[in-house]
């Protein structure tokens, strides 16, 4: 009688935890806007390569079936022009066009990521954390006109890895705000061979504010 009873008490438990799984699912689509603020790299040893502060948008589609199980993809696009300044002797060299700095070569950057996202509910928040990676594609503009004008930028595709953490706020039954930090961390793009190569990791800071629409 016991065992049966147990058995019952079991079932029970699996019964309701499923329902409780089915209500707490969530599969959405957000867009969002974010600002992106970079460190530099050394490029060799007399250039150091930096990131421009620029905006750019996301778009997210979501599923979370429960607190351990969520998973998304991202497409995101940001305009990526790349600085280049002297690291050490800009007393020494010449006088050049806007100061010692290189003119920046322009650019815009892809980047694709699958995330794993788990979460909790907080009251009527949904607080999540990031984690993943995915491709980073920097896409050159134009050919930067000094010092080197026959120099002819190029693509650059690099593995990205991403972390942060946000939280959801619902408005309505199916549309909420979304407010998180992405960081992002990789290789700095390669865009032009002629100022030097880099292996040194940059990372980058996305505070980002948005809307989803849940399905």
């Amino acid at each position: 009688m016991c065992i049966r009873n147990l058995h019952r008490v079991v079932a029970s438990a699996l019964f309701f935890a499923a329902i409780a799984t089915t209500v707490h699912a969530q599969t959405d689509v957000a867009l969002s806007f974010f600002g992106t603020f970079s460190g530099s790299a050394q490029l060799n040893s007399l250039l150091q390569q930096s990131p421009a502060s620029q905006a750019g948008g996301m778009i997210e589609l979501r599923h979370i079936a429960n607190p351990l199980m969520g998973f998304e993809a991202t497409y995101s696009f940001n305009r990526a022009n790349q600085k280049y300044s002297p690291s050490v002797i800009c007393f020494l060299l010449p006088p050049m066009p806007g100061g010692c700095a290189f003119p920046p070569v322009s650019a815009n950057a892809h980047e694709v990521t699958a995330d794993w996202i788990p979460s909790m509910r907080l009251a009527k928040l949904r607080v999540f954390g990031v984690v993943g990676g995915g491709v980073l594609v920097t896409v050159p503009e134009g050919t930067p006109p000094f010092p080197q004008p026959s120099a002819q930028p190029s693509t650059s595709t690099r593995a990205v890895y991403v972390y942060g953490a946000g939280v959801d706020w619902p408005l309505l039954v199916r549309f909420g705000l979304r407010a998180q930090y992405r960081g992002n961390v990789y290789r700095a793009p390669n865009l032009m061979s002629d100022y030097g190569t880099s292996n040194s990791f940059l990372h980058t800071a996305e505070p980002m504010i948005g809307a989803y629409f849940r399905f």
